[in-house]
């Protein structure tokens, strides 16, 4: 039996980093002017204190030893602290190299360097003022001169009212300037359901910073598929389409049908699916701010037909029913459809009967102010009415009437 020696190649060789500094000298044959003062130069050394690695050796104590046996007081039960918490009023003498330390700018007695001048008179040296010890002495000077210009002076302030009416008045004072907004539902929209839906890119064909009028006229029809639900997007093909469009719905009143109206195309873009969906919306609201008249009476906001006539001044407000979020849905050549439209002609038409008892019904919500007490009627329609202790009347179902046993 024989064994073969192989040589083992390393896949990553060790390789060990070495700077190299820079040539002090030019390369040869070359010639390019050098100041040879440069070498004498502290800057020229910088390069090689910057790659140097300082040692640093520090101790447990980090330089400052403290020796805690010295301390009777933090071993013994009931050995003596003064030497850890002196007495206030008979305070321990410093030493004559710290007095300096503590001096005082109003005190007589000054130190110069560390050393007591002995002076008695106040105006022997001028009096710094409140600085740090640790301070460059060059702003010292600075700040004697702002503290003695900028002394603060004492001006007295009248009282200050903080009665109930007092506040009321600067609260109402403070509005002066600003408008408010009483906030009202909106009885013109409130019959109307809106969603709220976000797309994760621009729809349409469009660039994002190219201008697209046709954006707000869209339409968002349901589709179901074998598997799956998603929107179909559709859009009219030119921009005069759109215009056209909204100008015959604003050249009428809500709820008018145009006369002799031609129909607008839309044609189909894509299909988008629905990412996320959120069925109740508490915080978002559609505002509408109206400058109107100042009247507040119920009576002058409705017509004989109680529908309205002039809005107040406010801001109406109507809910949120969904928000959803809308991504772009792959193309399946393969997927059946049960109802696609390539094309949708959209014209405007009155509205049917069952359309206009929704939809009054939906109005009652703001318009009517007995509508809390549909809910109270029985199965028939009656409702039955209960005389409280007081001699107050109000209706209550028939199933919560008090029954005496």
């Amino acid at each position: 039996m024989s064994f073969k020696k192989s040589k083992l190649d390393l896949l990553v060789r060790v390789r060990y980093a070495n700077p190299l500094p820079p040539p002090p000298c030019p390369p040869k044959l070359l010639d390019i002017p050098t100041n040879p003062m440069r070498y004498a130069q502290p800057e020229f050394l910088n390069s090689i204190a910057n790659n140097t690695p300082l040692p640093m050796i520090v101790d447990a104590e980090c330089g400052m030893p403290l020796d805690l046996g010295k301390w009777e007081s933090l071993w013994e039960e009931n050995a003596d602290d003064l030497a850890l918490n002196p007495d206030p009023h008979n305070l321990p003498k410093l030493d004559q190299k710290d007095e300096f330390l503590t001096y005082d700018s109003g005190s007589s007695s000054t130190y110069m360097n560390g050393n007591h001048t002995g002076s008695s008179t106040p105006s022997a040296v001028p009096a710094l003022g409140q600085v740090a010890w640790l301070r460059k002495t060059e702003y010292t000077s600075d700040r004697v001169q702002r503290s003695s210009t900028n002394e603060p002076k004492h001006v007295a302030l009248p009282p200050i009212d903080v009665s109930r009416e007092a506040q009321l008045r600067d609260i109402e004072a403070s509005f002066v300037e600003l408008e408010s907004y009483e906030i009202l539902p909106d009885s013109e929209i409130w019959a109307n359901q809106y969603d709220l839906f976000r797309f994760a890119e621009r729809p349409g064909e469009r660039a994002a910073d190219v201008e697209d009028p046709r954006l707000d006229c869209a339409i968002l029809r349901p589709m179901k598929s074998d598997h799956d639900s998603f929107l179909a997007f559709y859009l009219t093909e030119q921009d005069e389409g759109a215009l056209k469009f909204k100008e015959i719905r604003n050249s009428v009143e809500p709820y008018e049908i145009p006369e002799n109206e031609e129909p607008t195309v839309f044609k189909f873009v894509r299909d988008y699916e629905t990412v996320k969906v959120e069925q109740e919306v508490p915080n978002e609201f559609l505002l509408i701010f109206e400058d109107g008249g100042s009247t507040s009476n119920f009576d002058d906001l409705v017509n004989e037909d109680r529908k309205p006539a002039k809005r107040p001044r406010g801001a109406y407000y109507k809910n949120i029913e969904r928000k959803m979020l809308l991504k772009k849905k792959r193309a399946n050549a393969y997927e059946q459809y049960e109802d696609k439209w390539d094309v949708i002609k959209v014209t405007h038409v009155p509205m049917s009967q069952e359309e206009e008892d929704e939809r009054e019904e939906a109005l009652a919500e703001v318009m009517d102010p007995l509508f809390l007490m549909r809910g109270d009627a029985d199965a028939d329609g009656e409702v039955e009415v209960y005389e409280g202790l007081g001699g107050q009347t109000f209706p209550v179902p028939v199933d919560h009437i008090p029954v005496e046993t």
